[in-house]
């Protein structure tokens, strides 16, 4: 099932460390069949706050996401990043394309008596 690494970013300074890391990221991600699908678009803010911008980074299932991050390429990486950008960093599994909200819900209900 396809998984995503998303990324929420605040204080996104423009910096030598990341500009590297930008430069470098694309090939720690091909071994792993990993694209960027949001990659510090514009934010249509809704409800709340969202300071800073969202990266995400699609990939064939939750084994090669974890595989990327824990890479010895990524994590050589890293740094580049994590010195001059605070945020919040997971990996998600998707859905299925057939993915019903109501049946899990009902599911849901039966499973815990509602």
């Amino acid at each position: 099932m396809t998984a995503y690494a998303l990324a929420h970013l605040r204080n996104a300074p423009i910096h030598a460390d990341v500009l590297e890391y930008l430069e470098r990221i694309q090939a720690t991600l091909a071994p792993f069949e990993g694209r960027f699908i949001v990659h510090g678009g514009t934010i249509d803010v809704l409800e709340g706050d969202w300071p800073g911008d969202v990266v995400i980074i699609k990939f064939p299932d939750l084994g090669r996401a974890r595989s990327w991050y824990h890479s010895s390429a990524y994590q050589e990486i890293k740094p580049l990043r994590t010195r001059h950008l605070a945020g919040e960093v997971i990996l998600v599994e998707g859905v299925e394309t057939n993915h019903d909200s109501a049946q899990m819900a009902a599911e849901l209900r039966q499973a815990n008596g509602l």
